[in-house]
């Protein structure tokens, strides 16, 4: 269990929260799965097939919430309503109007829906109660937020708030390139976005970030808003200006602790999440830590 994409949220440390009774709350809003008319389905499902609903390994918790979509693309529904009002107009003589075509269309909907192939996914998330971390896994922000509010409807309080650091992200990573120097524990890698207050951009892949030409954008007021950045020689990632850490990569020397542990997946399965969750938490402190701390609540 690797997270590749980090959506950070802060809790209290030692947040008093149960594993048992999280579990308990989280079992009002399973996934049904969806029904012969449901175009989608969303729900806790458990990390592990067989499983809880809240997989806990020394005292870190892994959720899952599961999503079933049905896949019935617009156009196969306006050939069919078509086809359908074609059919009226010959037998009844007469021309099918736009509040009837609409109707047409939700009714041939929901003759469809049994008949659609369901798309299933899954965004996990992770709970640090004694660090007080909410982490979810996903590289799309609306599917983060979909997870946050699904466990906000869980939930009788969640006191989950986004992380707000002292200075930006943006202002930070520019100061960091323009001085070629990285915070302690860190290195600055070859990819980079700068972005100018008009939304143009500059991307650099695989290019050295040494050269005079990447400082002269930032002289003339472009912002770095994407940095790939590695953490003491372990973990690598993509911070942006949202402070969200993007194509987290474990290196070889991180993986290979894990390598030959276990006598079986489930064994396997906890220990890479125990080695993914202890590195992450030192590396969000050194991380919190390079933009100044956190803003005092």
């Amino acid at each position: 269990m690797w997270f590749k994409n980090l959506h950070l949220y802060r809790l209290p440390r030692n947040w008093a929260a149960d594993a048992e009774q999280l579990a308990a709350q989280l079992g009002k809003l399973t996934q049904q799965g969806c029904h012969a008319t449901d175009p989608r389905s969303i729900g806790w499902v458990a990390p592990r097939d067989g499983g809880a609903l809240v997989h806990s390994v020394n005292q870190q918790w892994l959720l899952a919430l599961g999503v079933e979509e049905k896949l019935l693309p617009a156009s196969i529904v306006k050939r069919f309503a078509s086809d359908k009002a074609k059919e009226i107009e010959e037998a009844e003589g007469r021309r099918i109007g736009r509040r009837e075509m609409r109707e047409i269309q939700q009714e041939m909907t929901l003759e469809l829906l049994p008949r659609a192939f369901i798309r299933s996914r899954s965004t996990y998330g992770w709970i640090d109660p004694i660090n007080g971390w909410l982490v979810i896994d996903s590289a799309s922000p609306a599917k983060a937020e979909e997870f946050l509010e699904h466990l906000h409807k869980s939930l009788d309080a969640l006191p989950a708030k986004v992380l707000k650091v002292t200075q930006s992200p943006s202002a930070a990573m520019t100061g960091w390139v323009a001085d070629g120097e990285a915070p302690v524990g860190f290195t600055l890698d070859q990819d980079l976005e700068l972005r100018s207050t008009d939304k143009a951009s500059v991307r650099y892949v695989n290019h050295t970030l040494e050269g005079e030409e990447i400082r002269q954008h930032i002289a003339t007021g472009k912002i770095v808003t994407r940095l790939a950045m590695t953490w003491n020689d372990r973990i690598s990632f993509v911070l942006n200006d949202q402070l969200q850490i993007k194509r987290l990569v474990f290196l070889d020397i991180l993986k290979e602790q894990a390598e030959g542990q276990g006598e079986n997946a489930d064994e396997r399965f906890d220990i890479d999440f125990t080695l993914m969750t202890g590195e992450v938490v030192q590396l969000l402190d050194d991380l919190v830590t390079a933009l100044g701390g956190e803003v005092a609540a």
